[in-house]
């Protein structure tokens, strides 16, 4: 038995363009989405720069409504090994959640682009 989703039932014919390594990231989501937002900001994405995506596009697929606090505390125990928040700022000037969220296609829960908020300055 397959199940139809809705994406389907308004695009009959429609091939999902998923990428396997973001199963969770947003429908009209691609890496190349990602890379220009970057480097709009000057940066050029790294492997850790992704695999934060991954987990920005993971917890916001497990969590309705994502809270920032809850959402650094997951995304500093993630990358302790490296320094936690204070490593993924490094990564992310413009802030891990705010500026992640943006390049992982999503919209940064409220509070999130509160310069104040969670500084490691």
């Amino acid at each position: 038995m397959t199940t139809t989703t809705m994406r389907e039932i308004l695009n009959p014919g429609a091939i999902p363009a998923t990428d396997p390594d973001f199963p969770q990231a947003p429908v009209d989501w691609t890496r190349s989405v990602a890379e220009e937002a970057a480097q709009h900001d000057g940066l050029e994405l790294t492997p850790d720069h992704w695999r934060t995506l991954q987990a920005l596009q993971d917890y916001f697929a497990r969590h309705e409504q994502p809270n920032v606090r809850a959402l650094h505390d997951a995304l500093d125990e993630s990358f302790h090994a490296q320094g936690g928040l204070k490593y993924l700022y490094g990564l992310f000037p413009g802030g891990p959640v705010a500026q992640g969220c943006r390049f992982a296609g999503l919209t940064a829960p409220s509070g999130a682009v509160d310069k104040s908020f969670g500084s490691v300055q």
